[in-house]
């Protein structure tokens, strides 16, 4: 049984390949229309989600497939004490393949352990956001027509941001990309991350605390929001939460054809005046969370098979 919990389980020739079936859909969506019927996703949202739950859903609609699922836990047996391990037994009984999300780090390798159908990972607490990744990578890749010889900008709470942690690990593995790490003396990436993958693979990466210094060489710039929900101290994320808000006087020296993304939900970080500018692209890369899912489910339910 093959699942996805974390983005290091897709070799990079099974990332490309998926990105070529999304683009493939894109192109010709009426060849995929019924490519699923008959089979059922399941969506298990035991932490609030508009994005990926939706796009996963979305996704599946347009494959020919049905969806079913909850969108909190406190709408499941969750709520009176069901651990997961029995509501993915569960569950397995009724669909062919579940993307679940989870606030606490680690619950989907407890439920991939358990499943009888394919499970993915929609983000587990600070930890992975595999189909984030894949999203980002197909926007860089369509934005770009390439994912190596690039220099990427990762802005914000980098510290908490799992869909930073993801896309750092995955594009780790592309030649000749250098990493600009923006972010507050508080909200640094992990060490144990640094360490294991920049480090390790001998990677080009600069931590600083200045967007506008770092802005003219950026390719890309990935911002992120500080997010409330990590912290467990108020006045920390008040203090923090504003570290660094893009309008469009940053972008003054940034680069032509720069791609800005953004996972999104944004607070204030990104102010709505930059959204005319046509180098944001986080809309965008909303719509293209739906395809690279759609490729997703099309590769596990055929090797599940």
């Amino acid at each position: 049984m093959r699942h996805l919990i974390d983005i290091m389980d897709l070799s990079v020739s099974e990332i490309d390949e998926m990105i070529a079936v999304a683009k493939d859909i894109i192109a010709k969506p009426e060849e995929y229309c019924e490519k699923c019927k008959g089979k059922k996703l399941a969506t298990l949202f035991f932490e609030p989600s508009t994005r990926t739950r939706l796009s996963f859903e979305a996704a599946m609609y347009e494959l020919g497939g049905n969806v079913l699922g909850f969108s909190e836990a406190q709408s499941s047996s969750a709520a009176k004490g069901e651990s997961v391990a029995d509501t993915i037994r569960t569950v397995g009984a009724y669909a062919d393949i579940i993307a679940m999300r989870h606030p606490k780090e680690g619950a989907p390798v407890v439920a991939s352990a358990k499943s009888t159908v394919p499970v993915i990972n929609a983000g587990d607490g600070g930890h992975n956001h595999p189909t984030q990744t894949l999203t980002d990578l197909l926007t860089i890749s369509r934005e770009k027509g390439r994912l190596d010889n690039m220099t990427v900008g990762l802005c914000g709470d980098l510290k908490f941001g799992r869909t930073v942690h993801s896309l750092i690990t995955a594009m780790s593995r592309y030649q000749n990309v250098k990493f600009v790490l923006i972010a507050p003396e508080e909200l640094r990436i992990p060490e144990y991350l640094k360490q294991e993958v920049l480090v390790k693979n001998n990677m080009d990466f600069v931590e600083t605390t200045d967007l506008e210094s770092a802005m003219p060489e950026l390719d890309i710039l990935y911002m992120t929001r500080v997010q409330r929900e990590r912290f467990f101290n108020e006045q920390d994320y008040l203090r923090l939460k504003d570290s660094y808000i893009l309008t469009p006087d940053k972008l003054n020296n940034a680069k032509a054809d720069l791609a800005i993304l953004h996972p999104l939900p944004r607070v204030n970080e990104i102010s709505v005046a930059v959204d005319e500018d046509p180098r944001a692209r986080y809309f965008e890369q909303v719509l293209n969370g739906k395809y690279i899912r759609m490729a997703l489910i099309l590769k596990l339910l055929a090797e599940a098979k």
